[in-house]
């Protein structure tokens, strides 16, 4: 999928000019790589088969503060770090965790988002209600994607440590490990509370959340090391912070809209 997006198109949030402070890169084409499987920070809309979100909006707004104009490519989780640590791209962003160990790999931008861990299982799901309960029932299943912050606080905080576990199935992406969650292929999905929230919101009461949250992570957009594109891209969200974007991308996807609906 490959589209470009205008940097004047209008977002409809409260900033309607690029600051005067912010810097200006002169309409520089920029190419961001997504999943577009992680709502409702990117997907497709179901309705109109449109790539939609909050990063969406928030790039959108980025891209009109800082004068330049985006490119948007798609690819698999598992190949996005690696493919925008050797340059194929300019930025990435999935709702990326910021970590040490990718830090050694590409530059992150200043955070835009804070989220928590959580358990997603089926809406009537009786059998356990925490993580420890879920790691005393050999029977039960966990669906997780390599490489994720899910797969490894399901590896390590809830399970024994080994990544060959077999109560852990994988999946290429974190929509197929709930479908599989949906259909009884596993008992157990793990996901930041920003995915985790879309999905069962969208579920008709097929999934829920149970137990406290598993941890805290911040989320930002990545880039090629040594990119100049980080400090321009911090900026813009330093402002959308300031003069509320940030809160009313918020309010947009995670209390008004409703996927599915």
């Amino acid at each position: 999928m490959k589209f470009v997006l205008s940097m004047v198109a209008a977002l409809g949030l409260t900033s309607t000019a690029m600051a005067a402070d912010l810097p200006d890169l002169g309409g520089k084409e920029v190419v961001v790589v997504t999943e577009n499987a992680y709502p409702p920070l990117q997907f497709v809309d179901p309705k109109t088969g449109e790539a939609i979100g909050w990063e969406y909006d928030a790039m959108a707004e980025i891209a009109k503060r800082i004068n330049i104009t985006v490119v948007y490519e798609n690819i698999s989780w598992d190949a996005m770090i690696p493919a925008v640590s050797e340059g194929q791209f300019d930025l990435g962003m999935t709702g990326i965790t910021i970590r040490e160990d990718r830090k050694e790999k590409v530059d992150f931008s200043d955070k835009y988002m804070t989220s928590q861990m959580r358990m997603i299982v089926a809406g009537d799901e009786t059998r356990f209600d925490d993580a420890k309960s879920f790691a005393a029932n050999a029977d039960l299943l966990a669906g997780a994607q390599p490489g994720t912050t899910p797969f490894y606080v399901t590896v390590y905080d809830i399970l024994d440590g080994d990544e060959a576990n077999p109560r852990i199935t994988l999946f290429e992406t974190f929509g197929a490990a709930i479908q599989a969650l949906r259909v009884g292929d596993v008992d157990l999905a793990l996901s930041d509370s920003t995915a985790a929230n879309g999905y069962v919101a969208a579920s008709d009461g097929r999934l829920k959340i149970i137990g406290d949250p598993l941890g805290t992570e911040d989320f930002g957009f990545i880039f090629p090391k040594g990119s100049d594109l980080v400090a321009p891209i911090n900026a813009a969200i330093a402002s959308m912070e300031a003069d509320g974007s940030l809160d009313a991308l918020n309010t947009k996807w995670f209390l008004e809209y409703k996927l599915g609906q």
